[in-house]
């Protein structure tokens, strides 16, 4: 039951955006007197509490995230070469994302390491940088494990960074919201699912326009390049979002433990995610780098 509930949020969150788009226009209407009586949602007051009470429990239906049996982490290849910086990482807190939907129980952002030319996390300015000026887009993606090819999208352009005030704040909001009731494709961007051999399923989000290698069904070994880094989906700066989960729906799929043994975490923090630098959790995954943290992978 929990995995079709959780496999149903794109239907609850088009359900709730339009129960907030009516309350929106009823308050609306009812305050600049646009109809006739108290708004356009008949009923009166017994209407509106029935909505509100509906908007509640379709948020609450669209945070049911199954979960799967405790396992030791699956050890993998990074997906990446070079260094680079983790943020959002199970090697600081699990859930590392904040929320276990989508299988993201542990998944990791990760950000090329910052040289002395990468635009700041946030600043004043009217236009988002372009997604070209940061480290690590256009990046070769790697995939982590042997397997088939069961979702491969790239048909989305790569949009600038949210870099701005403005820019952050209607990510966080109206996008967000919009890209919510699109599903998982508008959250994820351009993306690309490897189910393993031992079952697993890898997701590789966020790519880069045009940039996927691979089509659904084909066999990949370690190391196959499946596209490059991007800045597509819900993203407010180009980075590649990986997490490993037990099912290729990704919707009702419960996140599962990964650890990357060839990675190596020189414990230099990059001074612009330095405020997420924290002492990790005791949920954390050791090994796995921590918010911020630099690490190499050969």
């Amino acid at each position: 039951m929990v995995r079709g509930i959780a496999g149903a949020r794109v239907v609850w969150a088009r359900l709730l955006a339009v129960l907030f788009v009516l309350m929106v226009v009823d308050v609306l209407s009812a305050v600049l007197d646009v109809v006739p009586g108290d708004g356009v949602l008949p009923g009166g007051f017994a209407t509106v509490a029935a909505v509100i009470v509906a908007i509640v429990a379709l948020s609450f239906l669209m945070n049911v995230a199954p979960t799967a049996a405790p396992r030791p982490p699956v050890e993998l290849a990074p997906p990446v070469r070079g260094a680079w910086t983790a943020v959002n990482s199970p090697g600081q807190r699990v859930p590392s994302h904040g929320t276990r939907t989508r299988g993201q129980l542990c998944a990791v952002d990760l950000c090329g390491r910052s040289t002395p030319d990468t635009p700041p996390l946030v600043r004043f300015g009217l236009r988002g940088t372009r997604p070209e000026r940061y480290p690590g887009f256009d990046a070769p993606v790697l995939a982590m494990a042997a397997g088939v090819v069961v979702a491969a999208t790239d048909r989305q352009r790569d949009h600038r960074a949210r870099d701005t005030w403005q820019g952050l704040l209607f990510m966080l909001t109206l996008e967000g919201v919009l890209r919510e009731v699109v599903g998982t494709r508008g959250v994820l961007g351009n993306h690309v699912l490897v189910q393993h051999d031992d079952g697993t399923v890898a997701a590789y989000a966020h790519l880069r326009q045009g940039s996927a290698t691979v089509r659904v069904g084909e066999r990949v070994a370690i190391g196959t390049e499946l596209g490059r880094v991007g800045n597509t989906g819900n993203t407010s700066m180009p980075h590649l979002h990986v997490h490993l989960m037990d099912r290729a729906h990704v919707d009702a799929a419960a996140g599962l433990p990964l650890a990357w043994p060839a990675v190596t975490c020189t414990g230099e923090i990059d001074a612009p995610f330095a405020s997420y630098a924290k002492e990790p959790h005791a949920s954390a995954l050791p090994g796995m780098p921590r918010n911020g943290e630099v690490f190499t992978a050969a």
